[in-house]
């Protein structure tokens, strides 16, 4: 008896150590410099769109492409962190810089 429960404690210890773990691994992943460089412009991107748009200076639909290739640029940071625990790696941030660049340019043109 004493047996199973020092085993179920050690167990709940064990399990609480790992939901701990997996929360700091995910928050870091969340919060990784690249990543937030990296989104941070996305989002900026996203405000000078809508900004545009509501300036008449570019039309919805113009913006809706701008849109998607924010979307896309962003599904792929996805897919290079999914692919490296969370992060992505300093050439995989260039690359996506360089995209962000080109959508950079498209807007207010």
């Amino acid at each position: 008896m004493l047996k199973t429960k020092l085993t179920l404690v050690a167990a709940c210890i064990l399990a609480s150590a790992l939901a701990t773990n997996a929360l700091a691994e995910s928050q870091w992943d969340k919060d990784h410099p690249r990543r937030a460089e990296v989104n941070g412009r996305l989002a900026n991107q996203n405000q000078r769109i809508r900004n545009e748009v509501k300036d008449g200076q570019i039309s919805k639909g113009q913006a809706a492409q701008l849109h998607s290739e924010d979307h896309q640029i962003r599904q792929e940071e996805r897919d290079m962190a999914s692919q490296n625990g969370g992060h992505i790696t300093k050439q995989e941030q260039r690359t996506l810089n360089q995209q962000e660049n080109g959508v950079s340019r498209q807007i207010g043109q």
